[in-house]
């Protein structure tokens, strides 16, 4: 969003992970801190990443046969040759980078015959070794271990087989180069003047290469080594309390910075809060005060500690509680709060930078006036991420920023497809997206200090799918895009299926129950073989976000026939194609779910149509009885929250029919009779039931009558009945 822009509210899609919740009430879930004292210091910052060990000289203590040379492991070839060793555990190999080195990460792509425990060992001399990392407890696949330290040999010190057989590597792969650069520690400051200002961390140039943190706080040691593979130097959170330890702690250990965050009312995001009265209401904001100056003076000291965020999108967000002179006033009110805990930060940790985020280049104008403690601003953009920079030009700001969410188009940002729900960006668009913020960021020398793109997170559900770099641990383009940004490089890397040309056939009009065509090109840069999945979001059908596996059946040349779900509506339908490496493509496009066609007329649209009782006022009511027999499934009747209850549709005379469709609201009958009569007072069963599901009915009860009624006896929810429509066929 720009300052000419007139702010809206956005429809975030983001994954649960970054909400208030996400930091402030994860406490319960998370375990125990990291306690080693190791864990506290910050290990040194490296160059970009280069692959330095393919090719080179290795050799190992022993080899089950030529083929099976230590070579093997470092000639690029991951599916096809292999280092095997004789079975037993004493056994390593080695590589000679043929010079000492920088050495940031070691990869290892295990065989069958893997290794459950082993060191990994740096050397000058090929005599003299020292241990830089040890696994006690692995369990094969792919091993990516984060290290510190330079070295002309690294070898793998065999301690524990996980088989019967010996060790086996597909691939040993050696990152790291460059030279290393004092640990970031010390003092971090905003230095320079208008234009040409820089972050320094110990009086040396940092630039924000970040990601925001999605997984649990107590999960970061498992984390943070991928983390740091990337080539991020930086994570930001939302907010700041006992449970941001270990993170802390996780990331210190592996030379990564973290911007800390405090949640302030009425921040971004779903579950973000209420609505403060920051004009009137002192309590609160003594409350906030006091609770961010105890974390900053627990927190200030740590070596993990980048910077202090103060509030998240509420300038924007302020207009969901306010409106007019009011709505001014309270963001006046807010910045000038805002800037007292900048002050009060300042007054407890003079050696840490306070910023705030908004989601609105309009909000830099009230933190320009009110809030003039702060050492730079913060935004969040999406798609247009490079209009920040020109935004910041016209309104002639005094101040650098940096870019603490950023990547591809949101949700409310894109425009709707044929269905009417926002269309999802592809996963090549994505990671464009990705590689465009970076570039919006990196193109504004002295100002943009750098950015913590969104986000590292695992949900694998709609927004997950939407944001995350790897939903369920799944690696996506995305998450390349970015590592390639920070890194450098992706040399050497297994990346992702890539899906492209995905169609839903029919995509508007898909019968409940019934089966639609999905169709994706499929293919994979690697060469991998492709599982493939579908699966279904109702978050347009019934605010469901979750993803579901659906029935399917391949029909050949990467074409689905896939089963329509029994409620009615748009629902999200997701190709995902994993390549068994921890990878996976993503595609999705939406589907409009029907109720299925029903043979005949049907003769009781727009007729005569009464109920016992009917809600006035209640969401979306009035939904009288009438609103079942109009033939449009977004009106519907609703009753009173009691049983019995009853609806009748009057054909106008004695008519024959053949079956009924009952199109159900979630509020649905459990148990119904169907009843007819020639006179309106007396009654037949032609069909009844105890045993209903809710979504669409359709009955084979054939008879003649004037009046059809449904006798509802026993509801399905706690609310009353509810139909969108009524059918009666002939």
């Amino acid at each position: 969003m720009t300052a000419t822009t007139t702010p809206t509210a956005r429809r975030r899609t983001g994954a649960r992970t970054r909400t208030t919740g996400s930091l402030l009430s994860v406490g319960a879930l998370l375990a125990t801190a990291l306690t080693s004292a190791t864990m506290l210091t910050a290990a040194p910052a490296t160059a970009a990443e280069t692959l330095l060990s393919q090719g080179k000289t290795a050799t190992a203590s022993s080899a089950e046969g030529e083929a099976w040379a230590a070579s093997a492991a470092f000639d690029g070839d991951l599916t096809g040759t292999r280092w095997a060793s004789q079975w037993n555990d004493a056994q390593w190999i080695q590589v000679d980078l043929g010079a000492r080195t920088d050495v940031s990460r070691v990869v290892l792509n295990w065989e069958g015959a893997y290794g459950k425990a082993y060191d990994i060992q740096l050397s000058d001399n090929g005599t003299d070794w020292r241990t830089v990392t040890s696994v006690t407890n692995g369990d094969g696949g792919t091993d990516e271990l984060a290290v510190t330290g330079a070295g002309r040999y690294v070898r793998l010190q065999g301690v524990t087989r996980g088989t019967g057989y010996g060790y086996s590597l597909w691939e040993f792969r050696v990152y790291g180069g460059g030279t290393t650069q004092p640990g970031p520690g010390g003092a971090v400051r905003v230095t320079g003047s208008q234009g040409d200002w820089r972050l320094t961390v110990g009086g040396q140039p940092y630039t924000v290469k970040g990601l925001t943190w999605g997984p649990a706080m107590a999960d970061a040691p498992r984390y943070m080594p991928d983390v740091r593979s990337m080539g991020v130097n930086t994570v930001r959170t939302w907010g700041t309390d006992a449970t941001s330890k270990p993170l802390l702690d996780a990331a210190a250990a592996h030379g990564v910075k973290v911007i800390n965050g405090f949640w302030l009312q009425p921040g971004g995001g779903p579950g973000s809060g209420g609505c403060v009265n920051y004009v009137t209401d002192t309590a609160y904001k003594n409350t906030m005060l006091t609770e961010f100056a105890k974390w900053v003076d627990t927190y200030k000291s740590h070596p993990a500690t980048l910077m202090w965020n103060v509030g998240n999108e509420s300038v924007l967000g302020l207009q969901n509680c306010y409106g007019g002179t009011e709505l001014e006033a309270q963001r006046n009110a807010y910045t000038a709060f805002v800037n007292d805990v900048a002050k009060k930060i300042h007054s407890i940790d003079p050696d840490h930078p306070v910023t705030s985020t908004d989601a609105w280049t309009g909000a830099w104008p009230y933190y320009k006036r009110n809030a003039p403690d702060l050492d730079l601003y913060s935004m969040n953009s999406y798609g247009d991420i490079c209009g920040v920079r020109q935004d910041w030009i016209d309104g002639g700001y005094t101040k650098p920023y940096i870019i603490t969410e950023g990547g591809p188009a949101g949700e409310w940002e894109v425009p709707d497809d044929a269905n009417g729900i926002p269309d999802e960006p592809t996963d090549v668009q994505k990671a464009d997206g990705y590689t465009k913020a970076w570039n919006c960021v990196t193109g504004h020398q002295g100002v943009a200090l750098g950015a913590t793109l969104f986000h590292y997170g695992l949900e694998h559900d709609f927004g997950g799918v939407w944001f995350n770099l790897l939903p369920d641990g799944l690696k996506r383009l995305s998450y390349y895009a970015v590592k390639k940004a920070y890194a450098g490089s992706v040399a050497g890397d297994n990346t992702p299926p890539v899906i492209s040309g995905m169609t839903v056939t029919p995509a508007g009009s898909a019968p409940a129950g019934g089966e639609f065509t999905v169709r994706a090109d499929i293919r994979d840069p690697d060469g991998d073989a492709v599982t493939t999945k579908i699966l279904l979001s109702g978050n347009y059908a019934n605010g469901d976000k979750r993803l579901v596996e659906t029935p399917f059946r391949s029909l050949g040349n990467n074409t689905f026939a896939v089963t329509a779900p029994e409620k009615l509506g748009v629902w999200k339908v997701y190709v995902q194609a994993e390549d068994g490496r921890g990878n996976a493509g993503i595609e999705t496009k939406s589907v409009k779910v029907v109720a299925p066609p029903v043979v005949g007329t049907n003769i009781a649209l727009n007729r005569p149509t009464t109920a016992s009782s009917a809600q006035a006022s209640y969401g979306d009511c009035p939904c009288p009885a009438s609103n079942a027999t109009d033939g449009n499934t977004n009106t519907r009747w609703a009753s009173d929250w009691s049983d019995p209850q009853w609806i009748q549709v009057d054909l106008g005379s004695v008519r024959s029919f053949s079956r009924l469709q009952l199109v159900w609201d979630p509020a649905y009958a459990r148990a119904y009779e169907v009843q007819v009569s020639d006179n309106g007072t007396t009654w037949r069963t032609v069909h009844a039931t105890t045993t209903g599901n809710g979504d669409i009915d359709t009955i084979a009860a054939g008879a003649t009558a004037r009046y059809v009624k449904l006798q509802l006896t026993a509801r399905g929810t706690g609310w009353g009945y509810s139909l969108h429509e009524f059918g009666v066929y002939s």
